[in-house]
Order: structure tokens, then C-alpha cells, then sequence
């Protein structure tokens, strides 16, 4: 696992973070976190899928500075998600984003007293401008946080 803090110079985050966190970015309601029937909800901005962008160009703009720091061949999928504060920290459940071998990143939008952990026990803290890189097939999950009204990570696929 690769860990980078401050990924992105502080003009492109401030462009990508006041995008991401502010009052229209278009965030959609999905009634599961991890799988169809889990308990949870959160919040998602699919900007591409299967390969295929999804979203306005001007959010793409902002993952530029990202992708152009990333080593690729093919992005799979790129998600933003948010998940709303919580009384207590709630984990959601372990899980791969893809069943495809290929590489998974997460980009902390903000900072909170939520994380990514993993099978192991090893846990990643929200941290804004913090990008993680994993092999996909790497068991972990998401939390919520108690903090902050909300927890925002960018989710990367890639080949």
C-alpha cells in the first residue's frame, strides 16, 4: 500500500475541494453502502463507469490534477462518496470494489475521525488531500464519522 499526504498542490485542491464540498455538487441517494440490503445509505457522484465518463466536464476538470499524478492504462471507475455524520462511528462492512485484478485509490476530500480500514486491522485516517493505493483485491471498508457533519472520499478503479 502507497500513502501520500498533501497529493495535490494547494490551488488544485482548493479548486477540487470547493467543487466536491460545495452547496451544488450534485450528490445521489443510494440506499446501500456495500451491497443491495445492507442497513446503510450514503451519498454518490459516479464520474466514470465502466471507462465511460458520467459526469460534467467541469468535475472531471477538478479529478485532473489527480489522474494526471496517477499511473494508468484504463480507469474503471471513478465515485465520490459522502456519508452523513453518525452518533457513533459505524463501519459498513468489508468489501472489494471490483472483482477485477487492478489497482484501488481513495482521495480524503476532508478531514474527520472517520477511516478506511482493512481486513487486518490496519486503519487509514480521513485526512484531506490524502490519496491511498491498494491492490483491488485488498479486503477493506469505509466508516462515517462523528466529527464533522460528513465524510467525503473520491474512490479510484484502476488498470
Amino acid at each position: 500500500m502507497n500513502i501520500y499526504k498533501n497529493f495535490l498542490n494547494k490551488k488544485d485542491f482548493k479548486i477540487l475541494e470547493s467543487k466536491i464540498m460545495g452547496d451544488t455538487f450534485p450528490w445521489y441517494y443510494n440506499n446501500e453502502v456495500v451491497e443491495p440490503g445492507d442497513e446503510f445509505f450514503q451519498f454518490t457522484h459516479l464520474c466514470v463507469v465502466n471507462g465511460e465518463e458520467n459526469c460534467k466536464a467541469e468535475v472531471m476538470q477538478c479529478l485532473k490534477p489527480i489522474l494526471d499524478k496517477l499511473k494508468y492504462k484504463k480507469i474503471e471507475r471513478i465515485k465520490a462518496n459522502l456519508l452523513p455524520k453518525s452518533d457513533n462511528i459505524i463501519e459498513h462492512g468489508l468489501h472489494i470494489d471490483l472483482d477485477e485484478k487492478m489497482k484501488t485509490g481513495i482521495f480524503y476530500v476532508n478531514t474527520c475521525n472517520g477511516y478506511t480500514k482493512f481486513k487486518n486491522g490496519e486503519k487509514i485516517k480521513s485526512e484531506k488531500n490524502k490519496y491511498i493505493e491498494f491492490d483491488s483485491d485488498l479486503m477493506h471498508t469505509g466508516s462515517t464519522c462523528t466529527d464533522e457533519k460528513r465524510r467525503v472520499v473520491i474512490n479510484f478503479n484502476y488498470k
